[in-house]
């Protein structure tokens, strides 16, 4: 029983519209303009840099919170890495947001953060270097995605390798529209680095 509630509890955190928040403070409702995504770049685009910033961690640390949940509550029988799960779901099908979330990359870093720390800091330094180099926010998450997977299999853990690699296709299904935008180049480039 407390293995459901914990599970509904990280879905219903990931499920927390970090992005749809910040804008409503602001007297804006992110779905409205820019992508209409509720996720952190969309953020970015819409409300800027300040909030942009704050709404990613926050979709980081929901991952994070959920996926720390198993262990907090005493229940070794939950890997982490389901409540993380639940976590991300939550935040690519959001309850309080009409089911219409984000892309999974963030929260799906949070998850790492909480798991495999190392992991988290090797793959926002690949995303952060592609974005750099690139200036392509979705093509930095789908080879940070990539990047993921690589290490994971590299560190043999089996759990993590099957979390990774479902992460990893959430995040480029997700962007699967933006994928063709990048190849007719009419994909939209950050102007704030």
């Amino acid at each position: 029983m407390v293995i459901i509630a914990i599970i509904i509890l990280s879905y219903l955190l990931g499920s927390i519209p970090s992005g749809l928040i910040a804008g409503k403070a602001k007297g804006i409702d992110i779905r409205k303009h820019g992508s209409g995504n509720l996720g952190a770049t969309n953020t970015f685009r819409v409300l800027g840099v300040k909030a942009g910033i704050i709404v990613t961690l926050a979709d980081i640390l929901k991952g994070t919170v959920a996926t720390t949940l198993p262990d907090l509550f005493n229940q070794s029988d939950l890997h982490p890495l389901i409540a993380g799960v639940a976590a991300v779901i939550g935040h690519m099908f959001p309850l309080f947001a009409g089911f219409k979330g984000g892309k999974a990359v963030a929260t799906s870093g949070g998850v790492l953060l909480a798991y495999a720390p190392l992991m988290f800091v090797v793959i926002v330094t690949v995303f952060i270097l592609c974005l750099y180099i690139t200036k392509y926010v979705s093509l930095s998450s789908i080879v940070a995605a990539m990047a993921a997977l690589i290490y994971a299999i590299i560190d043999g853990d089996r759990a993590l390798i099957i979390v990774v690699a479902l992460l990893a296709f959430f995040v480029i299904y997700r962007h699967r529209a933006n994928i063709s935008r990048i190849k007719n180049k009419t994909e939209p480039k950050v102007k704030w680095l």
